[in-house]
């Protein structure tokens, strides 16, 4: 063979090794470049475990029966943690129509039965009660009156202070189905409006700094205690809620935390404060029936707010506070009317409007614990009562209450409170039947205590304002009246 063959045959040979290496190189590349393969994924987390049917359906009756929602067996978290549409949104509106009681009604109403010249003052009053109590609230006066740790009878803590907490999302700490945050709001218009009514009595003769000053030491020593003992899970006097209170007594809208307190410190303070100049030697007419009529109506409506929305939801309970509010109200003003048409003569506007206002005052502690019947009954009482207060027993004892707060708002409010434990009914609210024993016994003493404590507290509160401000302007600027005096401003130019 010769050697170009030789060279041939060998240049074949690498060439067919060459074809078959080749190929292998780039599968080697490739596996030196492939990752390893990952490791075998840890198994998922166990889910959570998620209500069962029956238990959604469960939840939605709850809601629907404005109920606690049920316990799960399956361990599972409610799909509807949050406040419940329908109940919040009475929650929202019932906050609104407390503080238009306010805010213009309980404005309108005093400021027309003032005479002009103090028109200003008066709604002066009202909205420094709202704008001061309002901050407050949020710094300290929702913690003192509904502080969640709170263990005192008496009063709240700071546990709640500047709203910590008071998540707008979460529900419980006024009822099953509305948010916390509009618990602490509708709570904060009862606030406004209790030491507002006490303005009355002592309209058009006291210095705006000082009535200020009075308003927000009383809040203290009166207010926030009343609130928290009769309404707090832990309170003194909150038989509903709390079984080792030390008195037993039911409330279901304030009578005596927001009329008691303010008509009886009312009085104490302008016997105190002593009457207006010339007081029983001049008219002191009201300057605008109008006003006063327009205020009643406000206040007449704003109550649906007060009681009905005491229900904390939109359910029966609120619907027969709405009925027994409307039917004591009515009442009242006619049996006002027809007692004053018998003994003055003629029947008034003023008499009207002052018998609606005593009978929406009555029934506010048994709004939600009476039947129909008993609201009437309530109201014939709340008309004849108080005006008996205003018309005879003010003169009889010659103080000075300007807009009758005290006949009003302190014997109407004393008086609901005694009849609530004569008329409160388990068949209308099933927590009236444990609390049905003793329960009147329960109520005089709740009564008691709060005459008591709100006369004591006014009285040192109102001698330290004087001594520190004083309480009256000179007898010059009364005499001209407190609007310019106060506020550089007159309620009418012409």
């Amino acid at each position: 063979m010769s050697l170009k063959t030789r060279l041939a045959r060998g240049a074949c040979a690498f060439a067919a090794v060459a074809m078959m290496v080749l190929p292998l190189a780039p599968s080697a590349r490739a596996q030196e470049e492939t990752p390893a393969p990952a490791p075998a994924a840890e198994a998922p987390a166990a889910a959570a475990a998620t209500p069962t049917v029956e238990e959604r359906l469960a939840d939605i009756e709850a809601y629907m029966n404005n109920v606690a929602r049920p316990e799960k067996t399956s361990g599972a978290e409610s799909l509807v943690k949050g406040p419940g549409p329908g109940h919040n949104a009475w929650q929202m509106v019932s906050t609104a129509l407390v503080l238009f009681m306010t805010l213009p009604g309980l404005a309108l109403f005093y400021g027309g039965l003032v005479r002009k010249k103090n028109v200003l003052s008066v709604l002066a009053q009202c909205l420094g009660c709202a704008c001061m109590i309002t901050p407050l609230w949020w710094l300290c006066g929702y913690s003192l009156s509904f502080g969640v740790d709170a263990k005192s009878a008496l009063i709240g803590d700071m546990s709640n202070a500047m709203f910590k907490g008071v998540d707008p999302a979460a529900v419980g700490a006024g009822y099953y189905w509305i948010s916390d945050g509009m618990w602490a709001m509708f709570q904060l218009t009862f606030a406004i409006i209790t030491p507002a009514l006490i303005v009355g009595a002592i309209a058009e003769r006291m210095k705006f700094i000082s009535i200020m000053v009075f308003i927000l030491l009383w809040m203290f020593a009166v207010y926030f205690p009343f609130a928290h003992m009769v309404w707090s899970t832990v309170g003194l006097m909150c038989g509903p809620l709390n079984p080792n209170a030390a008195i037993k007594a039911i409330d279901f809208a304030g009578g005596t935390v927001v009329h008691m307190t303010s008509g009886w410190s009312a009085l104490v303070l302008c016997l105190i404060l002593g009457k207006r100049i010339n007081y029983g030697r001049e008219p002191m007419a009201p300057h605008s029936m109008v006003l006063c009529m327009v205020g009643t109506g406000m206040l007449w409506v704003g109550w649906y707010g007060f009681n009905a929305g005491s229900a904390l939801g939109a359910d029966a309970i609120a619907t027969n506070a709405f009925v027994t509010t409307t039917l004591c109200a009515g009442t009242a003003g006619l049996a006002w009317a027809l007692v004053e048409w018998i003994f003055k003569g003629k029947p008034s506007v003023l008499g009207f409007c002052s018998g609606i206002v005593a009978g929406l005052v009555v029934i506010t502690p048994a709004a939600g614990f009476v039947g129909a019947t008993s609201s009437i009954i309530m109201g014939v009482l709340a008309g004849v009562v108080p005006f008996l207060a205003v018309a005879y027993l003010k003169k009889m004892l010659g103080y000075d209450d300007a807009l009758d707060t005290f006949g009003v708002h302190g014997v109407g409010g004393t008086m609901g409170a005694i009849l609530t434990g004569i008329f409160a009914d388990e068949k209308v609210n099933s927590v009236v039947g444990p609390l049905k024993e003793g329960l009147l016994m329960n109520q005089f003493k709740a009564v008691a205590l709060t005459i008591v404590w709100s006369v004591v507290a006014t009285a040192v509160i109102a001698l330290i304002v004087k001594v520190v401000l004083g309480l009256r302007p000179d007898a010059e600027t009364e005499t001209a009246g407190l609007d310019l005096a106060d506020h550089g401003e007159a309620g009418y130019e012409h």
